[in-house]
C-alpha cells in the first residue's frame, strides 16, 4: 500500500510541547501513542477507579480528577482544566464521548489559554441541535430524510403527519445522540407513549426534551464519510465507512469501503460531506453520517464533531494518522490534497471487543482480566484500553479493545479477521468475541447483504455448533500459519460460509501506516 501524503508546510518542531488527553480507555491510549511519536509529552487524566488503568500507566504524566463516577471525574470540566494548568499543558485532546462535543468545554479551554483539539464551539452549537442541522443541510443542497420539525410537537400533529408520510416513523431528540431519546413507531396507537418516553429520556440525557419526527427507513444502511478541514478552509474527504452492523443504534462492526458504494457514489457523498461542513463552518476532523434506503438513495443524518470510534479503518486504507491530522490542524497548519485525490487501497474491518456477554443479551461483564492475548501479524492492529490483570468497571463504557485488519479486498479482510478473532483470547470477563466470530462465518455478512436490522436477524437464528476443542484448534492453526507465512486452511464450507482459521499473515502489507504530514 504505497504512501499517500497530505503535504503541509511545517517546522521540524512538534506543534505542541504537552497535550492533556481528556478521556480514558483505548482512545486515550491511542492518542498518547501518536503524541509520543510526534515528540509531544502526554498527560493522562484518571478517576480514582482508573488509577492503575492502561492509559494512566503509559502516559508521560497522569493526573487524578475525581472519584469513579464520570460526572465527578471525566465530565468534571473544572477539575480537568485544573489538571491541564497544573501540568503545563498547551492543548487538550478530548477523544470521543465525554466532553468531546461539548461547546462549553471547548470555550472554557480557550478562555484558559488552552487549544481545544477539535472543532470550534460555534460550529458545535450549529450541529448540536439536529433540527437546526437539518435545516442548514437542506439549504446547502444536502438531502435530508423527510420529517416534521415543529416547536412543542403535539401527538395529533405527529399522527396527522404519519398518516400522510406512512409508517414506520422515528421520533428523535433534537439534542440527542447514541440512541437516547429515540423511538420507532409502527402504528398510530404507539405515538402517545413513545412521544412521552422519548421526551423523558431526552430531558434526562440532554436537558432538552425537544423531539422531531423522521420517516424510519427500513431496510437501510448507515454509511458515513470522514473529513478533515483546516482553519484556512481547505477540506479533504477520506472515503466512506459502512457502519450498518448495529444493535440498539450502537455500532459493533465497521468496514471501509462499503460493499454498496461505487466510485461515482463515493464522489457524490464526499461532495455532500464537504458542503455540510462548509454550511456549519466546521474545522478539524469530523464525520458526516448518511442513511441509504432500499432504493439506494442517500440522506444526511448528522455530523459527529469529533474523532469516531471506527476511525482506524479509514487510517488503514488511506495510510494516514487522523489523530496527528487533528493535532496539526488545531495548531493552524494547512493541508493540501494530492492532485489526484486520496482513494482507498484495499479493505479494512473493525470489530469492537466489549466486556459484554453476547450469548446472554449482551449483559455487561465486569471483573478482572485474568488472561489477555491479542492476535499479531502485519495486517492486524489492536487498539486496546486494557491489559492482563486490569479491572473492568461498571462505571464506564464496556469497550476493551478494537481489532482492525487489512486485506487486498473484502474477502481477504474477512479471512484475516476470522483468523485474528480465533487467536484473540480474553479470560476473566465475558466478551463479544464469540459474536464477532459468528458474524465473520455468516454467509449473509460475507455476501455484504447487511443493513441496520442484520444483527437482530443473526441473533434470531440458531448459532452454529462450535465447541471449545474446535476453537482451540483454530487458534493453534492461526498461530502456526502466521509463523510459517503459509496460505490459510479452512474447515470446509457450509450454508453460512467457510470458517477461515487464519488470514495470510505471513505476507507483508506494502506501505502500511503512514504519516499524512510527511516525516515527523
Amino acid at each position: 500500500m504505497p504512501a499517500q501524503r497530505i503535504r503541509v508546510r511545517k517546522s521540524s518542531r512538534p506543534p505542541y510541547r504537552k497535550v492533556l488527553i481528556a478521556n480514558r480507555g483505548e482512545i486515550a491510549a491511542r492518542v498518547i501513542r501518536t503524541c509520543r511519536r510526534m515528540g509531544i509529552t502526554s498527560v493522562a487524566i484518571c478517576s480514582e477507579a482508573d488509577r492503575g488503568a492502561l492509559h494512566a500507566r503509559i502516559a508521560d504524566e497522569a493526573r487524578l480528577v475525581g472519584p469513579a463516577p464520570s460526572a465527578q471525574s471525566y465530565l468534571n470540566l473544572e477539575a480537568i482544566l485544573a489538571a491541564a494548568r497544573q501540568s503545563g499543558a498547551d492543548a487538550i485532546h478530548p477523544g470521543y464521548g465525554f466532553l468531546s462535543e461539548n461547546p462549553e468545554f471547548a470555550e472554557a479551554c480557550r478562555r484558559a489559554g488552552l487549544v481545544f483539539i477539535g472543532p470550534g464551539p460555534a460550529s458545535m452549537r450549529k450541529l448540536g441541535n439536529k433540527i437546526q442541522a437539518r435545516r442548514r443541510m437542506a439549504t446547502a443542497g444536502v438531502p435530508v430524510v423527510p420529517g416534521l420539525e415543529k416547536k412543542g410537537l403535539q401527538e395529533k400533529q405527529v399522527r396527522d403527519w404519519a398518516r400522510k408520510a406512512g409508517y414506520p416513523i422515528l421520533l428523535k431528540a433534537a439534542a440527542g445522540g447514541g440512541g437516547r431519546g429515540m423511538r420507532i413507531v409502527r402504528q398510530s396507537e404507539e405515538i402517545g407513549p413513545a412521544l412521552a418516553t422519548a421526551r423523558s429520556e431526552a430531558r434526562t440525557a440532554f436537558g432538552d426534551d425537544t423531539i422531531f419526527v423522521e420517516r424510519y427507513l427500513e431496510p437501510s444502511r448507515h454509511i458515513e464519510v470522514q473529513v478533515l478541514v483546516d482553519s484556512q478552509g481547505n477540506g479533504i474527504a477520506l472515503g466512506e465507512r459502512e457502519c450498518s452492523l448495529q444493535r440498539r443504534h450502537q455500532k459493533l462492526v465497521e468496514e471501509t469501503p462499503s460493499p454498496v458504494v461505487t466510485e461515482v457514489t463515493r464522489r457524490k457523498l464526499e461532495r455532500w460531506a464537504l458542503s455540510a461542513c462548509r454550511a456549519a463552518g466546521y474545522t478539524n476532523a469530523g464525520t458526516v453520517e448518511f442513511i441509504r434506503d432500499a432504493e439506494g438513495r442517500f440522506y444526511f443524518l448528522e455530523i459527529n464533531a469529533r474523532l469516531q470510534v471506527e476511525h482506524p479503518v479509514t487510517e488503514m486504507v488511506m495510510g494516514i494518522d487522523l489523530v496527528e491530522a487533528q493535532i496539526r490542524i488545531a495548531a493552524g497548519e494547512p493541508l493540501s490534497m494530492p492532485r489526484k485525490g486520496l482513494r482507498p487501497r484495499g479493505w479494512a474491518l473493525e470489530c469492537r471487543i466489549q466486556a459484554e456477554d453476547s450469548e446472554n443479551r449482551f449483559r455487561p461483564s465486569p471483573g478482572r482480566i485474568r488472561l489477555y492475548r491479542p492476535p499479531e501479524g502485519p495486517r492486524i492492529r489492536v487498539d486496546s484500553g486494557v491489559a492482563e490483570g486490569d479491572e473492568v468497571s461498571l462505571f464506564y463504557d464496556s469497550l476493551l479493545a478494537k481489532l482492525i485488519v487489512w486485506g487486498r479486498d473484502r474477502e481477504s479482510a474477512i479471512r484475516t479477521m476470522a483468523g485474528s478473532l480465533a487467536e484473540f483470547r480474553i479470560l476473566g470477563v465475558a466478551t463479544t468475541l464469540p459474536f464477532h466470530r459468528r458474524v465473520m462465518a455468516d454467509g449473509e455478512f460475507q455476501r455484504g447483504e447487511i443493513d441496520t436490522g442484520y444483527v437482530e436477524r443473526l441473533l434470531n437464528r440458531e448459532p452454529p455448533e462450535l465447541d471449545d476443542e474446535l476453537e482451540a484448534v483454530a487458534m493453534v492453526a492461526a498461530l502456526h500459519l502466521r509463523q510459517r507465512g503459509e496460505r490459510p486452511l479452512t474447515s470446509g464450507s457450509s450454508s453460512s460460509g467457510a470458517w477461515t482459521l487464519s488470514g495470510r499473515h505471513g505476507q507483508q502489507m506494502r506501505g502500511g501506516f503512514r504519516n499524512p504530514w510527511g516525516q515527523s
